[in-house]
């Protein structure tokens, strides 16, 4: 979302004849565009503003704005304690960037834009043209979350649940889609809970299966309580829906889960995981996993296992609980670091175990990849994702930028399959 955040805070500072550069020693205006979920976020600020300083001590000094989600959390502070930043911007604000950016250029009273304004943000960037042209490109159709897990900080730096209208999420796709766009991540902080007018999920990846470019359509990141049959359905009915799904579980024990406020249980998961591959028996799965959370015994976690040993996740993302300022399980008692550390290296190398065996099935197998871009240092290298996400490489002197293609995989590393482009796939068996 951030990064799509960033793509349209350029598009709007084009009004004001702001462009990008890629040399940070040249910028007349310098914007940190945060996250908050993790850890130590605020520390990289300061460490980026110092770096900024350095490199401008010689130099006039850049209009410097933070924004994103640490703004929204942090910005009081931020403007207090770090002279060297002219104002921070909310992720609900950003159609105040303008203004601020030319008051800025007038005087240097700092400037705190943090109000929740989210109606007004997207009636002003409905104005502004998308002009981000990835083969793969987001598009935010739900933002802030109303769930209150009690170890997330979003409900706060994001505010409640915000649904963007149909008709101007159907425009915004035709235009990214106009630009160049074969696959499109629609996005939203518990993104399944979308809804206009009665308009849910199901119907707003029907609308957009029906852009005849749009070849591809994934949706980030669901809550197991907001996956309705409509959408379960969706993945049976509509060919265009990629059969990847990343649903956060977070907890393989009933017990965690109800200290984190998950508001789902374990058996709920994995029946919703049964219904989904009744529907499609291709869909596959990833999600996030928090160890370490406080008051975790060996039998939770050995429970969490036993959940990532039965799923068989295709991508396990897993981190040690980071208690987040303003949040319940802030005030928790943490476990032991050493025993929360020793967890996770127990929990990731059955995860990557898992990840290595399902990769090794795909060699010498076909995949579909829809091919994103060459690589920057390998001329006639190409890189792109198969249907299950999967990033691919292969050598072509054909520009292959934009064009699903059939693949053999022949090989590939913790990170990255390679293979090779065939013309006839008869008698082969296709990656599933």
């Amino acid at each position: 979302m951030n990064e799509y955040d960033s793509n349209r805070i350029l598009d709007l500072t084009k009004k004001i004849n702001y462009i990008k550069t890629n040399y940070s020693n040249n910028a007349d205006c310098y914007v940190l565009n945060t996250c908050h979920i993790r850890e130590k976020a605020t520390d990289k600020v300061y460490h980026d503003v110092g770096r900024l300083k350095k490199e401008f001590r010689n130099k006039k000094k850049p209009i410097v704005i933070v924004t994103g989600c640490v703004a929204q959390a942090e910005g009081e502070i931020l403007l207090k304690r770090e002279k060297y930043i002219d104002a921070v911007i909310g992720p609900q604000s950003y159609h105040l960037f303008n203004k601020t950016i030319l008051n800025l250029e007038k005087n240097s009273k700092k400037i705190d834009s943090t109000d929740f304004d989210v109606i007004d943000k997207f009636d002003n960037l409905r104005l502004i043209k998308n002009s981000n042209n990835k083969v793969s490109s987001y598009l935010t159709i739900q933002e802030g979350c109303d769930k209150f897990c009690n170890f997330c900080v979003v409900p706060y730096t994001r505010g409640s649940e915000f649904s963007r209208t149909f008709d101007d999420l159907i425009d915004e796709a035709v235009q990214i889609s106009n630009n160049g766009a074969r696959e499109i991540t629609l996005l939203g902080q518990n993104v399944n809970s979308y809804n206009d007018k009665g308009k849910k999920l199901s119907h707003l990846i029907e609308e957009i299966s029906k852009i005849k470019n749009i070849k591809r359509i994934r949706y980030t990141t669901s809550h197991p309580v907001d996956f309705t049959e409509d959408l379960i359905s969706a993945h049976a009915n509509l060919p265009k829906l990629m059969p990847q799904i990343h649903l956060p579980v977070q907890s393989g024990s009933n017990k965690i889960l109800k200290k984190m406020n998950r508001k789902h249980t374990v058996e709920r998961y994995l029946d919703l995981i049964k219904k989904l591959k009744v529907e499609n028996p291709r869909v596959k799965f990833s999600s996030d996993f928090i160890i370490g959370y406080p008051d975790e015994d060996e039998k939770d976690f050995k429970s969490t296992i036993k959940l990532l040993q039965k799923v068989e996740y295709i991508n396990a993302y897993s981190f040690i609980f980071s208690p987040r300022p303003g949040t319940p399980a802030a005030k928790m008692k943490m476990i032991d670091k050493a025993i929360a550390k020793k967890r996770l290296m127990s929990f990731q190398k059955i995860a990557n175990e898992i990840k290595r065996k399902y990769r090794n099935n795909l060699i010498s197998k076909i995949s579909l990849v829809l091919f994103e871009n060459e690589l920057q240092n390998q001329k006639n290298y190409f890189f792109g994702r198969d249907e299950f996400s999967n990033p691919i490489v292969v050598e072509s002197k054909e520009n292959l930028v934009g064009k699903i293609k059939q693949v053999q995989i022949n090989g590939g590393n913790q990170n990255t399959l390679f293979g090779r482009i065939i013309q006839n796939s008869n008698n082969r068996e296709f990656a599933a």
